[in-house]
Order: C-alpha cells, then sequence, then structure tokens
C-alpha cells in the first residue's frame, strides 16, 4: 500500500451524508476537503495501517509517507493522521510525530482527536512541551496544550500553577477560549476549591467566564448547591 492507496481508501469508506453533517460541524474549513469517513471507520483503518507497518517494511513505509505529507489536503486525512499518533505507544516517537503535526491542524475536531495513548504514562516528560506549545501563535496548538492539561493534569498530578498558565491565556480565537471554559469548568468539577477563587475574581475574559460557568452547571459532578452560588457569578 502506498500514500495515494491509503486516500484512496478513505474515499471507499466515504459516506456522502456523514460528510454534509461533519462539514456543517467545522465552518473554518473548506466543505470540499471533507471526504465523509466515520469516525469509528477511521479509527479501524489506523489500528489496521498501524498494526501493518509494525510487521511489514512496505507497510511501515506508506504509513510513514502518509505522515510526512504535510499539509494534508482533505479532513479525514488529517483525521486519520491524528489516529494513526494515537496508535504509536512510544513516547519519544509519539512526541515527535505530534510536534511535525500540529502547525497544520486547522480545526478543533482533528485538534480534540488527538488523544496521544503514549502520554499518559509519560506526564512529566510531556509538561515541558506543554509549557512551549500553551505559548504558541497557532490556535490549534495553544488549543492542544489547554486540553492535555485538562485531560491529564486535574487529577493526582494537578497543580494549582496549572490554572494559572490557562487563566494567562488571552486570545481573540473562539477555538481557544472554548477550550480556555471547557477546562474551567471541568476544573471546578475536580478541583472546586483551588478552581473557584478565578471564577470570583473574574479572572477570564468576560465570554470564556461565563461558557465556563454554563458548562459547569451543565456537569452532574457539580453539586447543586455549588451550581447555585456559581449562577450567582455570571458577569451580566
Amino acid at each position: 500500500m502506498t500514500k495515494e492507496e491509503i486516500t484512496g481508501r478513505l474515499f471507499e469508506l466515504q459516506d456522502t451524508k456523514y460528510r454534509d453533517f461533519q462539514a456543517k460541524l467545522i465552518p473554518n474549513i473548506a466543505a470540499d476537503s471533507v471526504i465523509g469517513v466515520r469516525t469509528p471507520a477511521l479509527k479501524a483503518f489506523a489500528k489496521e495501517l498501524h498494526k501493518a507497518a509494525s510487521s511489514d517494511e512496505k507497510a511501515a513505509l506508506a504509513v510513514s509517507d502518509f505522515l510526512s505529507s504535510l499539509p494534508h489536503k482533505y479532513f479525514d486525512q488529517n483525521q486519520l493522521h491524528a489516529f494513526l499518533i494515537n496508535e504509536e505507544k512510544d513516547f519519544e516517537k509519539c512526541i515527535s510525530q505530534v510536534e511535525a503535526f500540529l502547525p497544520y491542524v486547522d480545526n478543533w475536531a482533528t485538534c480534540d482527536q488527538a488523544s496521544t495513548k503514549a502520554f499518559q504514562k509519560h506526564k512529566n516528560e510531556l509538561l515541558p512541551y506543554i509549557f512551549r506549545w500553551i505559548k504558541s501563535e497557532h490556535t490549534y496548538t495553544v488549543r492542544f496544550a489547554i486540553g492535555k492539561l485538562m485531560q491529564l493534569f486535574l487529577d493526582e498530578d494537578f497543580k494549582p500553577e496549572y490554572l494559572e498558565m490557562v487563566a494567562a491565556v488571552h486570545s481573540e480565537e473562539y477555538y481557544i477560549n472554548m477550550m480556555i471554559a471547557w477546562y474551567f469548568a471541568t476544573a471546578l468539577a475536580k478541583q472546586y476549591e483551588a478552581t473557584l477563587p478565578y471564577i470570583e475574581k473574574n479572572r477570564l475574559e468576560k465570554w470564556t467566564h461565563n461558557k465556563a460557568i454554563q458548562k459547569a452547571i451543565e456537569s452532574y459532578r457539580i453539586t447543586d448547591e455549588q451550581k447555585a452560588y456559581l449562577r450567582t457569578l455570571k458577569i451580566k
């Protein structure tokens, strides 16, 4: 299989109704860049390719060529790229692939799909990259960094300074501010006492502040008493 055949396979998996639906969810990318492959099919294809590449030299070369062919033309190629990275268990290889890919990520869906399993066992090694990514001028690199802090560092690896790091991000970009709101809503659910002062002291921009409260109130992990108090903190 070649990188061209990989793309050809994506078209074989095309669902035109899903394509039309998906294109509406990502308004910042061209509609004709969406092939329309459903997420379960993309994940299965990524697993198939990764498995083949681990035992077959030609498959490994095809996957390597595909990952190196940036920027991709199609949204679904970006999605497949993200899912291939997710399959990589070696931290050094994974971080190298992420670093190469992030500058070309152009939408929230691809950004958020990169769950990167290898990071979960290498959190300390990951932190310096997060600290650098969050200061990037690229929208989805910043969003990715905040997403990793939300996914990996709000439980036993939480430190209060991570809240400060996210609160210090100021942007006009909707997709960054939405992730900041999502982060603080999740932080309220998991680290309520440490997070609450950021809401009480209006540390976030008005829209982000109110969106964080809205999302927190929608969470089943926030108590009714906490929700009632959070409602009083909305900025009018």
